[in-house]
């Protein structure tokens, strides 16, 4: 009996919600085509957002083991991650869904909303192992629908000569107050104070969210006085100087590229630019986010969830399953993470990954205290809600509304 037909429909909601949630993580621009289901029962599809990854890569190569371990072979392709959510509605939609959907953490509720994904109870998927608040961005009504294969987050890099120059100790960068008083002395010393994105997409709510958290707001009151002390915060460090107003315009990408030139103190930006911290030669050091009070702010989880779409031969689950597992292995989460920047999502493989590399632990510390943008539940409300916040961040920091009025505003609208 097909425990899953009948159960599912698409909906109109997720549609929209997908139309509007767009990846706030490190990505890359490519694009890939072809039907989802093999020729034959013998190859199982698997797309992923990945396109940058070739047949040589280490990536693909796992898959081909892992299809090989399971007896199958494996039909990858790798879309953009901007594209592959409407793909996968589509692709459901026409009843050809891929057998498995690696697919950015906030889109997972959306896809299962719209019916397009199975549980891991379903599919007998072990996520037991999982760090809880890495695993609720896969989470809605109670179920999870997916386990993830890494994750990244945000933190503070900060530039050691900067800040010996103007005669701050990294030490004493605790919470909110500490912090502008180390952008006031960068200041003063003739350099530059902190670079991050403020941009009106999905990007500049993603490093927003930090702040946001930090405060102790939550994202069901955006309006609330923690929300407007968090967004106050930024619309301060324009107004002094300490942060440039081509945050109202910068990606993630630009505004690497201002801390890149060597004249800023600090930069919010992820484990994907690390890569780039070492091949710009900087001396540099990573701080989480502090909250305004002290201790590590959450910060939004960036970072994919290996998930199995809804099939009509019910039959097929069992190797996806098998798949998955050898994806999500802890030594294959190991290699993964590692090619892709990322923190792996359980404590046994994180603590192998900074006995290796002692610079991840302040990655390790901000992943711990991260949470999903859709967690709590929040699911296709979370596109709506953000979109509100990006628009009162640019009416803030351009001076078109107060932070309080900015804020009232996107509350209203959200409801």
């Amino acid at each position: 009996m097909n425990s899953f037909s009948g159960r599912r429909r698409l909906t109109v909601a997720a549609l929209t919600a997908l139309a509007v949630t767009v990846t706030a993580t490190a990505c890359s621009s490519g694009s890939g085509s072809g039907t989802a289901k093999g020729a034959d029962g013998d190859t199982y599809t698997i797309w992923d957002p990945y396109p940058q990854f070739d047949k040589s890569s280490a990536w693909v190569k796992l898959l081909d083991q892992c299809g090989a371990r399971a007896g199958v072979k494996v039909k990858r392709t790798g879309f953009d991650t901007s594209d592959l959510g409407n793909k996968a509605l589509l692709a459901a939609q026409q009843g050809n869904s891929p057998d498995l959907l690696v697919v950015d953490n906030p889109v997972v509720s959306t896809l299962a909303e719209a019916g397009v994904l199975t549980t891991t109870e379903e599919n007998k998927v072990d996520t037991s192992k999982v760090d809880p608040n890495l695993l609720a961005a896969g989470q809605s009504g109670g179920k999870t629908y997916g386990t993830p294969i890494g994750a990244n987050a945000l933190a503070l890099f900060y530039n050691k000569k900067v800040l010996k120059e103007a005669g701050v100790d990294i030490a004493s960068v605790k919470d909110w107050k500490s912090l502008t008083a180390a952008l006031e002395k960068a200041k003063k010393a003739g350099k530059k104070g902190i670079t991050f994105s403020a941009i009106g997409t999905e990007e500049g709510s993603f490093q927003f969210l930090p702040w946001f958290w930090g405060s102790g707001a939550k994202l069901t009151e955006l309006d609330s006085p923690q929300a407007v002390s968090a967004l106050s915060l930024w619309k301060d460090w324009l107004k002094n100087g300490y942060a440039p107003n081509s945050v109202l315009n910068n990606t993630q990408t630009t505004s690497w590229q201002e801390f890149a030139s060597g004249d800023y103190a600090f930069i919010e930006n992820g484990t994907w630019q690390l890569a780039g911290a070492k091949k710009a030669g900087l001396d540099y050091g990573v701080l989480p986010v502090p909250g305004v009070n002290g201790g590590n702010a959450a910060a939004p989880t960036g970072g994919e969830f290996v998930t199995t779409p809804v099939q009509k031969d019910t039959g097929r689950y069992a190797t996806s399953q098998k798949l998955a597992t050898c994806l999500t292995s802890a030594d294959n989460i190991y290699n993964t993470d590692t090619t892709l920047s990322y923190v792996a999502p359980t404590s046994e493989v994180q603590a192998k990954q900074v006995a290796a590399n002692a610079e991840l632990k302040p990655w390790v510390d901000a992943v711990k205290a991260a949470k999903g943008r859709t967690s709590g539940d929040l699911g296709t409300k979370y596109p709506k809600i953000s979109e509100q916040m990006w628009k009162a961040v640019q009416s803030a920091l351009s001076g078109s509304k107060s932070p309080q009025d900015a804020l009232s505003a996107a509350q209203s609208a959200v409801k």
